[in-house]
């Protein structure tokens, strides 16, 4: 029996969509979009896997150059380098080489020196393997109206966001937050909320004006903030500061919830103990973020409730704080369930089950060396880099002062490591913050204007 002519065109049809459905899923599943998981939403994305791991580190007086530099290490798989230290530009001096970030079309790497107020803007595009310093913008705090401490840069569209942890006029917490056009140039600055000028923000009777980090969620228009402490604290040696009763009670002890669009606060929050980092969650129904707190070791969530309002809750200890674990960092997984916390005071990676935002369970822990700072997480969620210094006058002294990018696998249960590097042995100085680069760049992941 004959096919009748409108149902072999059908059946052809409907070939040709099963074609073309797979082809889709091929070409998905060779070019899948990876990165660290904790960048900017922003970011144009690595297709595949890293291939470079960025290292901003902190030069050490009579180590090397003894100048603070970028150094980049090979951690493409098969690679005859891979876990080897490839390149390394140095900048002017030493400026407290602490956090940086790309541009949102990942063609700059910014970088900040908490010290000195200076940024330095990298070209990473033009040989990924070999970034080159194009700018240094060194008249930050004149040309901000006086905000100082950049601690890093966060990619928005064409621009780039920069949280700032002092001021100049008293060098103590109360900052702002900066914003920067790609090429180099100041567009803004919004200060903080405090009492005295809460800006229109509820709980002002909290605003201490302090800032740290700064992460947006695009999709509910909300930008967060955390504090730290101010750039007096921060240059004092760690012994002195924690003798000092009077240094001790200038610490952040906030989180501001910002109408991002607006970039106007609407809420504060009291969260004790200098909340650091900020991890928002990236499921497309996960309204929630984590912070971890470094002087009360205790993880907070932000989240929102069944009203649509914001709040903040402890919501599980870290280790024991009279133990000296100052947690530091967290990396959130791409699916939300897994969280990583660093730290500095024992040295150690936990590991929590957060399926249940509001319930963290630590599930594993991991002692990565004599003390530890920094985890960056591959988006696979199979790879993780740690780093080892703090800031230059907090790190341990002595035996205790190890400086190391180590790398480790993760099947889920447990942390193997792939690769160890000795800043000191091979005189680079201490490694602070890591981003991941590639050859592979995709297009940028959001691109809702910014404002």
């Amino acid at each position: 029996m004959k096919t009748p002519t409108n149902c072999q065109l059908h059946t052809v049809k409907i070939s040709l969509a099963v074609v073309i459905g797979a082809l889709i899923l091929t070409l998905n599943a060779r070019v899948s979009r990876a990165d660290e998981t904790c960048s900017s939403p922003y970011l144009a994305r690595i297709d595949g896997q890293e291939e470079f791991v960025y290292v901003w580190t902190l030069g050490v007086e009579g180590m090397g150059d003894g100048a603070d530099k970028l150094v980049t290490v090979d951690v493409k798989p098969g690679s005859p380098g891979y876990g080897k230290v490839i390149s390394s530009s140095s900048v002017d001096g030493r400026n407290e080489a602490h956090h940086g970030g790309f541009a949102d079309d990942r063609r700059q790497l910014w970088l900040a020196g908490l010290e000195s107020s200076r940024v330095f803007i990298f070209d990473v595009h033009s040989d990924p393997a070999k970034p080159k310093l194009t700018k240094t913008i060194d008249n930050f705090a004149e040309t901000t109206g006086g905000a100082v401490g950049p601690h890093g840069a966060y990619a928005l569209p064409g621009r780039v966001l920069i949280p700032c942890l002092s001021n100049a006029k008293d060098k103590g917490g109360k900052t702002a937050l900066v914003e920067y056009s790609n090429d180099g140039n100041y567009i803004t600055t919004h200060w903080l909320p405090t009492k005295e000028d809460a800006r229109g923000a509820s709980g002002a009777e909290f605003a201490d004006g302090y800032g740290y980090d700064a992460r947006v969620l695009p999709r509910k228009n909300a930008l967060l903030t955390s504090s730290f402490t101010g750039w007096n604290n921060y240059t004092m040696d760690f012994g002195k500061l924690t003798a000092d009763p009077e240094a001790m009670k200038h610490f952040g002890s906030t989180m501001v919830m910002w109408d991002f669009h607006a970039r106007q606060p609407k809420k504060v929050f009291q969260v004790p103990g200098a909340p650091l980092e900020i991890r928002w969650a990236w499921g497309d129904k996960h309204n929630y973020a984590f912070t971890a707190t470094a002087l009360t070791s205790k993880l907070w969530l932000v989240y929102q409730d069944d009203r649509g309002e914001w709040q903040a809750k402890e919501v599980a200890p870290i280790g024991e704080a009279k133990g000296g674990v100052l947690p530091v960092d967290i990396s959130i997984s791409a699916d939300d369930k897994t969280l990583f916390v660093d730290s500095f005071g024992d040295g150690k990676c936990r590991v929590f089950d957060v399926s249940d935002p509001q319930k963290p369970k630590q599930i594993y822990e991991k002692q990565i060396g004599k003390q530890v700072n920094m985890v960056s997480q591959s988006w696979d969620g199979k790879r993780l880099y740690f780093t080892s210094s703090l800031l230059a006058r907090w790190d341990k002294q002595g035996a205790d002062n190890e400086q190391f990018l180590r790398g480790y696998a993760w099947d889920g249960k447990e942390l193997k490591q792939a690769f160890d590097l000795d800043f000191t042995a091979l005189k680079l100085g201490r490694p602070h913050h890591m981003l991941f680069g590639s050859t592979k760049i995709g297009a940028n992941r959001t691109t809702v204007a910014s404002k």
